[in-house]
């Protein structure tokens, strides 16, 4: 069953045709591949799907709601809820500790703070973490920085991640453990992630990979 469809979406910056009417859909614990050459518009429609950007024609749906739909303060609460995002750059708070930033969009989404803490913190500890915990971002290597990313992103159970060039900053080992740490969760939790990636290692473990060229899907 898909968990994330999109119809014949559009998308105009100026003059320039950046999505010439794309259609993707994503199963339910699926992890998708992204790829194309840098301008294909494989970004845009990531941030489309993930509601960061809005689309000029065409509808997303996402966990049974058509989310081009909704604005403002609905769609904010939809996003906290449904959509976690992994970046290349981990875009972390640097005055919180790890936990802290796992748990703020938990404590957005209206947690109870001591329940947030506890999945906060079993996340860190399942991604290698648990010596981490009170280590502020400037403390920590790129690949553990990009862990607690991940926890961020999960720690309201996403109906979908979208991950944008996740190993883009990373060394090829840590790369290649932030790859498997992505099939793990898959395992554990039959998380859905939609990935952006120029790294085809990554590309090629996917279960389906999707071209783009020239803002539309050729494959």
């Amino acid at each position: 069953m898909a968990i994330l469809t999109a119809k014949d979406i559009h998308k105009r910056y100026g003059a320039v045709e950046v999505l010439k009417g794309v259609d993707i859909s994503v199963e339910q614990g699926e992890i998708v591949s992204i790829v194309g050459s840098s301008g294909a518009g494989k970004s845009t429609l990531l941030h489309i799907l993930g509601t960061l950007d809005r689309a000029d024609a065409g509808a997303v749906t996402l966990a049974g709601e058509t989310i081009t739909r909704l604005d403002g303060r609905k769609l904010a609460n939809f996003r906290n809820r449904h959509i976690g995002f992994v970046f290349q750059f981990h875009h972390l708070l640097p005055e919180f500790s790890a936990v802290e930033n796992v748990c703020i969009p938990g404590w957005i989404a209206g947690g109870r703070k001591a329940e947030v803490r506890q999945r906060a913190e079993e996340l860190l500890q399942m991604l290698g973490l648990s010596h981490r915990l009170e280590n502020k971002p400037g403390a920590l290597s790129g690949g553990e920085q990009q862990r607690v990313a991940v926890a961020r992103a999960l720690i309201n159970k996403p109906s979908v991640v979208f991950a944008d060039e996740p190993t883009g900053n990373l060394d090829s080992a840590n790369a290649r453990d932030l790859h498997q740490l992505f099939f793990d969760l898959r395992k554990q939790f039959n998380q859905t992630f939609l990935i952006v990636t120029h790294n085809e290692e990554l590309a090629q473990l996917s279960d389906r990979t999707v071209v783009m060229k020239d803002g539309k899907v050729i494959s």
